[in-house]
């Protein structure tokens, strides 16, 4: 298949999940035989910290604003097999209407962000990336969320088709690896900052950093403020690249998985994170959430402490044996369900299921297409 794909980015990890997540899909999708085309908007974050400016499984374009390259972008899906529209793909909303004009398809949205989108949605109808009424007219709709959230996609917002496509790890990068001094420590945290995560953050790695002055912690991402006070004992890195995570994961006796509040209250909601500790081999705590046991099974797969003294008890009184048991469980498992090779193969298996029904929606998408027309839309009136 030539599948194309509108995303955040693919060239750069700086700051987002979303380009280890495309990068993983991809390139398993491209060993199957497909070709891949990426499409992402020049956005000056990004092009000053591209990390894997010409990925080798797929080809990338650039562009820098729609109204005066939409004509050229629209050219590379015209003879596309699939197009996937990702969240927070700056111009998704007007190229979803122009797509759908021009009877481009199977058409599919893959929310990386799904509580977070369904929050929003439920305020305003909308989000910068995504209209509540654009929702039916996906062939699918994928979710890195699973659960209860399917459910909402189709019943409150009218999805033909809501499914799960966890994110997932490349399994011959992510390993066990040689430790590296810089990043050897007792607890770590890989992660951009969130305001949302932080308190948790400072509660559990910070709050057992200030009991353990004799051990030593790691906090790596970007975008932290300045004014953070962080104690004596607790490194900071600003970027790892992915390259270098193996080595991060596996010089950590432990490394913490912290969880948006959208997420948590969603449940079902894996960061790509704890899928790339686990294929590393780290002994992961994590923060509580519904569906926890549907990807790691507590207390044997991973460890989920209350609070700072449930670390300090942990890291204190876990033996290495152990805690190299936990990983290896972690590992075990992952390798098993959520690599990038399950992935690909789950995204076969969606575009196959919509091509077969997408005749039979034809009726709803024509009436879709005649209500925009009334609503002064055009395939032109962009172009």
């Amino acid at each position: 298949m030539k599948i194309v794909i509108y995303g955040l980015t693919i060239t750069s990890s700086w700051g987002n999940g979303h380009a280890t997540t495309y990068r993983s899909l991809a390139r398993a999708l491209a060993a199957q035989g497909h070709k891949i085309h990426f499409i992402e908007k020049d956005v000056e974050w990004y092009r000053n910290n591209r990390d894997l400016p010409e990925p080798p499984f797929c080809t990338v374009q650039f562009y820098d604003e729609w109204h005066s390259s939409s004509k050229t972008l629209l050219q590379s899906s015209k003879d596309a097999d699939v197009i996937v529209i990702g969240s927070y793909f700056s111009d998704a909303v007007m190229l979803t209407q122009e797509l759908l004009a021009r009877d481009c398809g199977p058409l599919l949205f893959y929310d990386i962000d799904t509580p977070v989108t369904l929050s929003r949605l439920r305020k305003a109808r909308k989000t910068e990336y995504l209209e509540a009424e654009s929702i039916p007219l996906y062939d699918a709709y994928l979710s890195f969320t699973g659960g209860p959230s399917l459910r909402a996609l189709e019943e409150e917002f009218g999805s033909p088709y809501a499914v799960p496509l966890y994110c997932s790890v490349d399994v011959n990068t992510y390993k066990p690896t040689e430790t590296r001094e810089a990043f050897r420590c007792d607890l770590s945290y890989l992660g951009t900052y969130s305001k949302d995560r932080q308190p948790k953050l400072m509660k559990l790695l910070g709050g057992a950093a200030d009991q353990m002055f004799n051990r030593k912690f790691l906090v790596a991402g970007a975008q932290y403020p300045e004014d953070t006070v962080w104690a004596p004992n607790i490194g900071r890195i600003i970027h790892v690249s992915p390259p270098e995570h193996p080595a991060f994961y596996s010089s950590s006796r432990f490394t913490l998985n912290l969880t948006r509040d959208d997420m948590v209250a969603a449940g079902y909601s894996p960061s790509v994170r704890l899928f790339e500790a686990s294929a590393c081999g780290a002994a992961i705590l994590s923060d509580k959430w519904m569906g926890m046991e549907q990807f790691l099974l507590p207390g044997e797969e991973v460890l989920l402490p209350d609070d700072a003294y449930d670390i300090k008890s942990i890291l204190n009184g876990m033996s290495d044996q152990e805690r190299i048991n936990i990983g290896r469980r972690a590992r075990e498992r992952i390798l098993t369900e959520h690599s990038a090779e399950h992935r690909a193969q789950e995204f076969e298996a969606i575009v196959e299921h919509v091509s077969q029904k997408r005749p039979s929606r034809d009726a709803s998408i024509t009436s879709a297409k005649e209500e925009m027309q009334k609503a002064g839309f055009t395939a032109a009136s962009s172009s």
